[in-house]
């Protein structure tokens, strides 16, 4: 059973809010129970203080436990103060009074726990033949030590899994690297391109059919989010509020154009913090950039490619998917989630085996605080950000120029004519 509503325009009130998840919780009975709510770091828009009130004022003096697990996946664990910011109130040694708030350590081989495998034959199936393996599945082991999972937290167009949220907070969450290098990978082999912006993908397919795996009881608070506001919140099972979710992001969060543009310049909020998650301005472009055209990726305050991954990534570089398959001996030892993310930012290309020349469907060019040296290692593009006249890109869609603020969470596509 679903409890919720969305809004194709507009926003809801708190007053709406406070009502869904209030019915929401009350259909859990959760007096004296052990209840742990999954929440997003500091990357996705999301009212997490009001939400983190809420919990506090319906469940903080019921529950027997009310804690909470930051889903990094691989991100930078968050100190105190981000914590603090992140869910509104001062958190001291990891805890607002009784309540514990973790960071998720993907890092810590010792902090998962392994819970299935999920087999060749069925990953054969679900990847449509793509992937052929044995494909282990671990989380966070702190989710056994509680009686109830809730996963809360935004959906948005997604270049791995389509549509983020639900199970995705899990996988990969709170997951250990097989499952998220496995998944990351699926989807570069199916190209962001073909998955970003659809509900149904065999990656999404596989998250699921992890999640399986999970005997604690889950549900789950899928929002729709925008700065403005909260245009949808949905309580039900892990896929069914996922799935409501999805489909008014859908309509809120892709915005169709009726032409490609030869130029955009994408404008990074200081959320994104270095080009590992920036590159989303990239991801929810790439459709409506014309063959040969350029992205810029606005973003003065990134001054590292990856705080995880910087080192790997300047070894790689960035390069289509076919630059890697061509060259698989020498990358498949690689984290599939590091090539993933290479290739995502790279787009679309061909690679000329016998000539050794990559060719990119279109120019990616970072106007960042990363140096020129380093982008032209990474085989990327460098614009001067000080150079950037912002008002010299505005007003110039006509010409195929176009300029998108705060990019990085609504996907752009092109009008089907």
């Amino acid at each position: 059973m679903i409890i919720g509503r969305g809004l194709s325009e507009g926003y809801l009130s708190n007053e709406e809010i406070e009502s869904i998840v209030s019915d929401g919780l009350e259909s859990l009975s959760l007096d004296g129970k052990r209840v742990l709510i999954i929440i997003p770091d500091r990357t996705r828009t999301m009212p997490m203080p009001f939400m983190f009130n809420l919990f506090d004022e319906l469940l903080g003096s019921r529950a027997r436990y009310l804690d909470y697990l930051v889903a990094l996946g691989t991100h930078q664990p968050l100190d105190d103060n981000q914590l603090s910011q992140l869910v509104g109130r001062e958190v001291l040694f990891g805890r607002v009074g009784r309540t514990r708030i973790i960071n998720h350590e993907w890092q810590k081989a010792e902090t998962f726990t392994q819970i299935g495998t999920i087999p060749a034959d069925k990953i054969k199936e679900l990847s449509d033949g793509l992937l052929n393996q044995d494909v282990p599945v671990s989380v966070n082991k702190l989710i056994i030590s509680y009686d109830r999972i809730i996963i809360c937290g935004p959906v948005y167009p997604h270049e791995v899994a389509g549509f983020s949220g639900g199970n995705k907070y899990i996988f990969p969450g709170i997951a250990g690297p097989e499952i998220i290098n496995f998944t990351h990978w699926l989807g570069a082999l199916i190209t962001s391109y073909k998955i970003i912006g659809n509900a149904n993908t065999p990656v999404r397919e596989v998250i699921d059919r992890a999640a399986e795996f999970i005997n604690v009881p889950m549900a789950c608070i899928g929002l729709v989010v925008d700065q403005k506001g909260v245009a949808g919140l949905y309580f039900g099972s892990n896929q069914e509020a996922w799935q409501s979710a999805a489909r008014l992001s859908a309509i809120r969060h892709i915005v169709y154009k009726d032409k490609p543009f030869k130029k955009v310049l994408s404008i990074m909020p200081e959320m994104y913090d270095d080009l590992w998650t920036a590159a989303k301005g990239m991801y929810k472009l790439e459709p409506v950039i014309a063959d040969g055209g350029e992205v810029v990726i606005y973003a003065p305050h990134v001054r590292e490619v990856s705080y995880t991954y910087g080192k790997m990534l300047d070894e790689i570089g960035y390069h289509c998917r076919d630059y890697f398959l061509a060259k698989w001996d020498k990358f498949k030892d690689y984290p599939g989630g590091v090539l993933a993310h290479s290739t995502h930012l790279k787009g679309l290309g061909k690679y000329d085996a016998k000539t050794g020349i990559e060719i990119p469907r279109i120019q990616v060019t970072l106007a960042t605080g990363i140096p020129a040296e380093r982008c032209k290692q990474i085989n990327l593009g460098y614009l001067d950000p000080s150079k950037i006249n912002l008002q010299e890109w505005q007003n110039r869609e006509d010409e195929g120029i176009m300029v998108v603020p705060h990019a990085g969470e609504r996907l752009y596509r092109l009008k089907v004519r």
